[in-house]
């Protein structure tokens, strides 16, 4: 039989009630014929209070028992799903990640799928299985311990799975109804989008969009996997949701597919280094060694040897990235007068994969933001996006006025 691979999130199944509505939903796919792996993460707020519980009893944790605890709300969730469905009849079995195999890297916390057999769960459908629920989340690692995939790591979990079973789709079940060209709560002329290309999708999660893991679309554009995001609390119909798939299954579409938007931007630059080959490898590689997420980088032009290094980051790590580049500076790797951090900046990105073909996307952008008396501090740009870092305060502002300039309230 076909494979379908439905994932529910937290929401999805934060109680009884909605884990039954879930299974219902699971049902229906069974009754069209499909062998269904389910993929289901912890009730929602479950995670962070292990998390929480993780904190309070060892600070300075043991990586390995961090996954141990934090892995288990998965498991209570695929148990309490399979029971339900085999309450409605539906032949079902839950699976933790170390019973399929999901096979990980060792890095606990963060660890990456690196193999999923399909022979453990293809042989329950023969033999009359109709639904695998799976613990999203979470894998096994060489030496044979439990490994989590990080925040959001269920999405990541359920592309996966579509890849290695071929699976004919991978719907992901959310809170919201699909991918909109905003945040529909920054501006009700948001618009929800039928279909988006895998890049679009890639470039909007990356940038700030809530609606998938930047993992799980990356692993969607790389094994051709057909995503469907989907409301669990609606009623469904064929064309429900949004399809991210390849460009050439989009027929006509907008020059710019979306805005998106991230608060929690800090703009940090070290004054007057020293100008000498290599020495924004020496930068980065130290602010990479200590774990800090870099993304635009801007380097100003050089007087009497010496130049400025402006970058972004998140605000959650500058202590880091502050101490990083201090502790190289001790060390005689790099030569700096100061680091001057301002957390009070926010991203602000438009994307789309028209921008290819046609000019004009950032000029039109940077006087919308003009005209709204936004200045910019940095800008970054791709093939199909432009990122731009400008005060927090104005950001709500950027985005409904890029979004209305734009004019994506209109289809393509």
């Amino acid at each position: 039989m076909p494979v379908l691979v439905m994932k529910f999130g937290g929401t999805s199944v934060a109680t009884l009630d909605r884990i039954r509505r879930a299974a219902k939903r699971v049902g229906v796919e069974v009754a069209k014929g499909y062998d269904v792996i389910v993929i289901v993460s912890a009730m929602s707020g479950k995670t962070n209070e292990l998390v929480g519980w993780v904190n309070e009893t060892s600070p300075m944790y043991d990586a390995r028992e961090y996954d141990a605890v934090v892995s288990s709300g998965e498991n209570v969730t695929a148990g309490l799903m399979a029971l339900t469905l085999q309450e409605m009849d539906i032949p079902a079995r839950s699976w933790q990640g170390w019973q399929v195999p999901v096979k990980t890297t060792s890095a606990h916390s963060s660890a990456r799928i690196e193999d999923i057999p399909p022979a453990n769960i293809n042989a329950k459908f023969a033999e009359g299985m109709r639904v695998a629920v799976v613990a999203g989340f979470q894998g096994v690692s060489p030496e044979g311990r439990i490994t989590t995939l990080g925040r959001g790591g269920s999405d990541t979990t359920a592309v996966a799975f579509a890849a290695a079973f071929d699976a004919e789709r991978c719907d992901i079940y959310t809170d919201v109804d699909g991918v909109y060209t905003t945040d529909p709560r920054i501006t009700d002329k948001a618009r929800k989008l039928d279909k988006i290309a895998f890049e679009e999708m890639l470039e909007l999660a990356s940038l700030g969009a809530k609606v998938l893991q930047t993992r799980s679309v990356e692993l969607a554009m790389r094994y051709k996997v057909k995503l469907r995001v989907l409301s669990s609390f609606e009623e469904q119909s064929d064309s429900a949701g949004t399809l991210v798939c390849d460009e050439e299954e989009i027929m006509e579409s907008n020059v710019v597919a979306g805005v998106a938007f991230s608060r929690d931007e800090a703009k940090m630059t070290l004054v007057s280094v020293a100008d000498r080959p290599g020495i924004a490898a020496k930068i980065f590689t130290a602010l990479s060694d200590a774990g800090v997420n870099v993304d635009m980088i801007v380097q100003n032009i050089a007087e009497e040897g010496r130049t400025d290094m402006t970058w972004s980051c998140p605000t959650d790590q500058v202590k880091r990235a502050e101490a990083a580049v201090h502790k190289a500076k001790d060390a005689g790797v790099i030569n700096f007068q100061e680091v001057i951090a301002d957390t009070d900046v926010a991203k602000v990105s438009v994307v789309g994969i028209g921008m290819r073909s046609h000019t004009g996307v950032a000029a039109k952008m940077f006087q919308v933001l003009s005209s709204e008396s936004i200045n910019i501090k940095v800008i970054t740009t791709s093939e199909i996006k432009i990122s731009v870092l400008i005060d927090r305060k104005y950001m709500e502002l950027a985005v409904q006025a890029l979004h209305d300039a734009f004019e994506l309230e209109k289809a393509g």
